[in-house]
């Protein structure tokens, strides 16, 4: 499943002429481009989507949603090891 997730920007950067931050997903921390929203600012919170941030969020809202996600296991999901899935897969299929 591919959702899209709030994220806090934690810091940001040009790299080749493209504007990029660092956004923190309630602990899991990726780089996702900015280019959709150019006016983000740090502190700010941002949906995103498949590495691009697509709409800045309020806090509250972020938040909210971000406990919901942990809640259902939907980070985990979203973020977690590929590699560990796979093997939590493969020993499930073996019991």
């Amino acid at each position: 499943m591919c959702l899209a997730v709030p994220g806090k920007v934690m810091e940001i950067e040009e790299r080749d002429g493209t504007r990029m931050a660092t956004v923190d997903f309630g602990g899991v921390v990726k780089e996702v481009c900015l280019e959709y929203v150019p006016d983000l600012a740090v502190g700010e919170y941002a949906i995103v989507h498949v590495g691009f941030a697509l709409q800045r969020l309020d806090e509250e809202s972020a938040r909210k949603t971000l406990a919901l996600f942990e809640e259902l296991g939907l980070l985990q999901e979203e973020f977690g090891d590929p590699w560990e899935a796979a093997a939590e897969v493969d020993r499930e299929a073996r019991q």
